[in-house]
């Protein structure tokens, strides 16, 4: 059983129960939280915030160190728990874990120090930086462990108090966080509530919440901003992006090809080549419905999502693109399986190029200019991220300058670093996250100006 943490208290109530996508089968029960719940995290939330926001910069830090350490040290109780409901493998979940426990290691070294703006005989200006007090953070199911964790470091470091709404298909890693936090940090700074989309909703419009950040799809993203706007909330947005990978004529196709996992933009003169040797990558990928081995192919998370792709390889075959392997249900596993779909060259304006796809099936294009290529990368409403392929690395450099995305990743698949801010542009997301300036989205940038 996995519990709502409120106020470092396990509070029991109605529950729901969490799938595991590899077998379909049930694997816990998690406590759902209501309005009245949310009401009673609020208040612990807002008595500790007055104790939490005087402790000095060092004393947070020194609290994130101890809870980085709490998690190492109990990894065991949290890795059963994200693999099974998201359906990694325990490499994958391993990887996670790593991804964690660095990214709060990260943020308790980071600090906003004052900064003396202008000063001269008369005047000096300095910028100095608040805590925003509540904050509410909605995580996907996709990295519920990390994606929670990049947010309540950020949060804690800066002073504020945060309550962490988790996915309802992937809520027990997090839950079993907060509840070995109550180990390590005061009462009310760290509070998880588990539920569905109404909670989210109560979260958005709650007069005692003062900031929101929400990971998650674009359609919903606009629903918190509405809903956040009604009592002018700080809110950040990281929504959903179809990231391309542009892979120039100068690569190491074979290599490359094994790597490459996003919507692929290949140069016209190895595009026959890299076509062949990705689809062979492709091909080698094995199932494991066990989790205990090392793949990478993980099963659809949930049905809903496992719908979404399944219509999108519907409308591939209605609309006669090729595929060039995959497509199908995987009929020998009971979990959410669906083999790897490559798509030859369909059109820019097609579903698979245009929408986030969250599964496996990729499509790949043709390029034959650098004004082409970037025409077609830039010609969609999001702009998350994307990677580019290249062995001369001051080409990629000129590339990756024209993407209109928030992060570029230069001869690597993308990969989360503390250090790199990441922040969508157009549908993508509303301000950002991660990195030193991430800090300014959980804080209140105070200017003070003396006169001498």
């Amino acid at each position: 059983m996995f519990y709502n943490i409120i106020n470092s208290e396990r509070r029991s109530g109605d529950s729901a129960t969490v799938m595991n996508p590899r077998t379909n089968e049930a694997l816990w029960e998690v406590t759902v939280a209501h309005e009245t719940n949310l009401n009673d995290a609020v208040k612990s939330a807002r008595v500790s915030f007055e104790l939490w926001k005087l402790l000095s910069l060092e004393e947070r830090q020194r609290y994130l160190l101890k809870l980085a350490d709490e998690l190492e040290q109990r990894r065991d109780e949290i890795h059963a728990p994200l693999a099974a409901e998201t359906g990694k493998s325990s490499l994958l979940a391993n990887m996670e874990i790593d991804d964690t426990l660095t990214f709060i290691r990260f943020n308790a070294s980071q600090s906003l120090p004052d900064k003396v703006e202008y000063e001269n005989d008369k005047l000096k200006i300095v910028s100095t930086h608040h805590p925003i007090g509540m904050v509410g953070a909605i995580c996907p199911w996709n990295f519920p462990l990390v994606l929670a964790v990049t947010k309540i470091a950020a949060a804690l470091v800066m002073g504020n108090c945060i309550i962490v709404k988790s996915s309802p298909f992937t809520p027990c890693a997090t839950s079993k966080l907060a509840e070995l936090a109550t180990s390590v940090l005061p009462r009310g700074v760290l509070q998880v509530l588990n539920g569905d989309n109404e909670v989210g909703r109560l979260l958005t419009i709650h007069p005692g919440i003062d900031k929101i950040s929400f990971t998650g799809s674009i359609a919903t993203g606009k629903k918190v901003a509405e809903s956040a706007a009604r009592t002018l909330k700080r809110v950040t947005l990281e929504l959903g992006g179809n990231d391309a990978s542009v892979v120039c004529p100068d690569v190491d196709v074979k290599t490359v090809a094994a790597q490459v996992a996003a919507g692929v933009y290949v140069h016209q003169d190895i595009f026959e080549e890299f076509r062949d040797s990705f689809v062979e990558a492709v091909k080698d990928i094995k199932i494991d419905p066990s989790g205990d081995q090392s793949p990478l192919f993980s099963p659809i998370q949930n049905k809903m999502q496992y719908k979404l792709v399944k219509d999108l390889i519907a409308d591939c075959r209605k609309k006669n693109y090729t595929l060039l392997c995959g497509g199908n249900t995987d009929d020998k596993h009971p979990g959410l399986f669906i083999a790897p779909v490559v798509v030859d060259q369909p059109p820019h304006d097609s579903r698979i190029v245009q929408l986030e796809q969250f599964g496996p099936i990729i499509p790949l294009t043709k390029w034959s200019t650098e004004v082409e290529m970037i025409s077609m990368v830039n010609g969609t409403d999001t702009g998350l991220g994307g990677c580019v392929w290249v062995q001369n690395v001051d080409n990629a450099e000129r590339i990756a300058r024209k993407l209109e995305v928030g992060a570029v990743w230069i001869n690597s698949a993308e990969a989360p670093n503390p250090y790199g801010y990441l922040s969508g542009w157009k549908q993508s997301g509303i301000g950002g996250e991660w990195g030193n300036q991430g800090l300014l989205s959980y804080s209140h940038t105070q200017t003070i100006q003396l006169c001498k």
